[in-house]
């Protein structure tokens, strides 16, 4: 019997040696034909693998024969799953496998504040994007408007301009947010009246993306884009139909319930946002002045897409929003004002939003777009002692031409803006009314000169005529702009650009906000500012190993202002806008790092800093409520709808009051959790939870107690707050 098994066990043995195959192959970038190193390629259901290396080559031994599936996967680039029939007819030949980029994901995506209908990584002008993940991530912090969002983006300030309404504009590079041009699917429907109380009436839950471009922008835009354009995507009917529900509860007494909708069945497609913001009254200090003002505003914003042909689109849209805000002395608010106890601040605001556009598509990609908007802005301030009610009107009408050759683009267009701003219960002399027309046509050519090299030029001339009862102006402006594109390799390119620029007069800057435009003259013989600009960055992004990647863009800007409106005092006290020939000036830089852990761990990192000073100024001639140094970090672990873990530190460097003094330099931390349950989600969001804020340094408000004044802002006002809700996507 021995003699038997002892030759079958040897049989057996052998034959198992036989069946043991070794896998060959080659891992390379599927565009560059770049080989990659350190991609993993693991049996499915095993625990047998290998990676690449340096020259891409991948051996996997110890292989049975048989049908084998092999997951093979690298950061940064699509995961591919092949199969493989052991054993091999040549099993010394090499399979080529191609992984391609997860960047080819992101070149889907469109960006539409260059209407040139290109992907992000073919652009010469640089656009920074805020995706859908990021949105839906602020959402959670603050579902009643999109501050959070840019609060927390390098190179951008959200600059409160009111201690008890909470008003606030956005300031990109330093600059004064009347230089920052703010769209909505390309309408610029939020300046001027409207400018203070704007970026507290933009909701996020309806966005798919929001794009920033930093630096001179008016080819496509014309004036009040010197400092740069936050365009903000709405999103826009699929097949597939979406609907999704928001309900957030917060210890400062904040509410919001939101809903939004879209469908697109045949040739009918909508979209409906609705939201209701809630905040009662909040005084943490217990100095009876509110750091959050008491209101409730409602938005509601239906779209109609009809679709009779694949080529023709039509939308008509309508925006509505109502607010009421109160803020003040908090005796005042509960009904309990006395001889003491009087001061408060109203703003009740009316916006109402038609647009209606037009789009036709030709071939290779060629087509017309036609839009108008028309926007009215109602706003009354009321405060104890004083009343400032007025209505903006504004309409917009654009017409423009893509055309798309083998290798170059050009965009021909014109359009036309009416701005009315007319004041109510004043006299005739004392009113601020002011009327601007611009007229304007431009056009833009990008040109794909190689591969590696990428050309944008533009030039834009517009014709503005302002007036008011006390002058009349027009002005032509002719505003050339070029940007290029330089990819040097996979892993390193760079943009650089510039431009000029312009921006009409205005009584509403932030200034003028933050005191509610009491004693204000009307304008009076002033003349637009002009600006001149540019931009240069480089990007290199890079893996290491199989489980790293990194990312770092390095940014540097220039903008130099000229004849710049400035606001001055008279004998009697009143205040009133005048030009300058000194400049103002901001230069700086800023400094943008990713690194990804497995695609589960990113950290994010951004440093800005800014110079910027305004000649006029004396002695101390750095621009107010601006720090010289920003660093933003973010640490975010993920599983995909799953669960999301992120930590959040901001530190603000010293800044200058505008009576010279100087602010103590601070730190902020927030931390977030979000668990998803199928297609319900639950979160929790600790915002600035070591309580940084104002009145911890010193009173923000001055007595006498019934007739305040308020130091300006240059921190938190509110402290620590913690929100959190349920979130339903259908």
């Amino acid at each position: 019997m021995q003699k038997i098994f002892l030759p079958l066990v040897a049989i057996f043995i052998s034959c198992s040696a036989f069946a043991q195959n070794t896998f060959k192959a080659i891992i390379q970038d599927s565009t560059t034909e770049e080989k990659l190193l350190g991609v993993t390629a693991i049996i499915q259901n095993t625990s047998t693998g290998g990676s690449s290396d340096g020259n891409g080559n991948l051996i996997i031994s110890n292989i049975p024969n048989g049908n084998h599936n092999f997951i093979i996967s690298y950061l940064g680039y699509q995961s591919k799953l092949i199969t493989v029939t052991f054993p091999l007819k040549d099993s010394a030949k090499s399979v080529l496998i191609p992984l391609v980029s997860k960047e080819k994901e992101l070149n889907t995506v469109v960006i539409s504040s260059t209407r040139s209908s290109r992907t992000i990584a073919n652009t010469p002008t640089r656009v920074e994007t805020i995706d859908l993940e990021e949105i839906d991530e602020k959402n959670n912090m603050r579902p009643a408007n999109v501050s959070m969002m840019l609060h927390e983006s390098t190179g951008i300030q959200v600059q409160q301009t009111s201690a008890t309404s909470g008003s606030a504009s956005i300031r990109i590079q330093g600059l004064d947010g009347k230089y920052t041009q703010l769209l909505k699917d390309g309408y610029p429907n939020f300046g001027n009246f409207a400018s203070g109380l704007s970026l507290l009436e933009i909701p996020p839950l309806d966005l798919k993306q929001v794009e920033v471009i930093k630096g001179p922008s008016s080819t496509l835009y014309g004036g009040g884009a010197i400092a740069g354009v936050v365009n903000f995507i709405s999103k826009t009917p699929q097949q597939k139909s979406e609907y999704s529900f928001i309900l957030n509860q917060s210890n400062v007494g904040q509410t919001n319930i939101g809903a939004f909708a879209s469908q697109r069945k045949n040739k009918i497609g909508y979209t409906l946002l609705a939201l209701v913001n809630k905040q009662k009254a909040y005084d943490v200090d217990k100095d009876d002045f509110t750091e959050l003002p008491k209101s409730f505003d409602f938005t509601l914003h239906p779209k109609l897409f009809f679709y009779p042909n694949n080529k023709t689109t039509l939308m008509i849209g309508n925006a509505f929003t109502q607010g009421d805000r109160l803020g003040g002395d908090i005796n005042v608010i509960n009904g309990k004002a006395d001889n003491q106890h009087t001061y408060f601040e109203e703003n009740k605001t009316l916006r109402n939003t038609t647009t209606i556009e037009l789009e036709r598509q030709f071939k290779n990609k060629n087509h017309f777009t036609a839009r108008t908007s028309f926007t009215y802005f109602n706003r009354a301030i009321n405060l104890s002692n004083y009343q400032f009610k007025g209505s903006n009107s504004n309409s917009f009408t654009d017409l423009a031409y893509v055309h798309n050759f083998k290798k170059q683009t050009l965009i021909i267009g014109g359009n036309f803006i009416y701005d009315n701003f007319s004041q109510q219960d004043s006299t005739v002399y004392q009113k601020k009314n002011f009327t601007t027309n611009t007229a304007g046509i431009y056009a833009q050519h990008t040109w794909d000169i190689s591969e590696k090299i990428k050309l944008e030029s533009g030039l834009r001339t517009d014709v503005v005529n302002y007036f008011n009862q006390h002058y009349s102006k027009t002005e032509s402006f002719v505003l050339p702009r070029i940007s290029a594109l330089f990819k040097r390799s996979k892993k390193l390119s760079s943009r650089i650009g510039g431009g000029l620029g312009y921006k009409a007069p205005s009584i509403f800057t932030e200034q003028t906000e933050s005191f509610q435009y009491q004693n204000l003259i009307a304008l009076n013989h002033v003349t637009a500012e002009k600006s001149i600009g540019s931009t240069l960055d480089i990007n290199y992004k890079t893996s290491i190993g199989a489980n790293w990647f990194c990312s770092l863009n390095q940014l540097f800007f220039y903008t130099n202002i000229n004849n710049a409106t400035i606001l001055q005092m008279n004998n009697a006290k009143q205040y009133f806008f005048a030009n300058t020939n000194q400049p103002v000036i901001s230069q700086g830089f800023e400094t943008n790092a990713k690194i990804v852990f497995k695609e589960d761990v990113k950290l994010f990192a951004g440093y800005t800093y800014t110079y910027a000073i305004a000649k006029y100024l004396s002695p101390n001639q750095f621009l107010p409520l601006l720090p010289k140094s920003k660093l933003n970090l973010a640490l975010v672990y993920e599983k995909e709808k799953n669960f999301k873990l992120g930590l959040e530190a901001y530190f603000s460097d010293q800044q200058f009051l505008s009576n010279g003094w100087k602010t103590s330099s601070f730190w902020e931390f927030g931390a977030m959790a979000e668990k998803t349950f199928g297609k319900i989600s639950l979160f929790i969001n600790f915002e600035n939870f070591t309580n940084v804020r104002q009145s911890s340094y010193k009173r923000v408000v001055n007595e006498p107690h019934n007739n305040p004044t308020f130091d300006e802002i240059w921190t938190h006002t509110e402290g620590f707050v913690v929100n959190g809700g349920i979130k339903i996507k259908l």
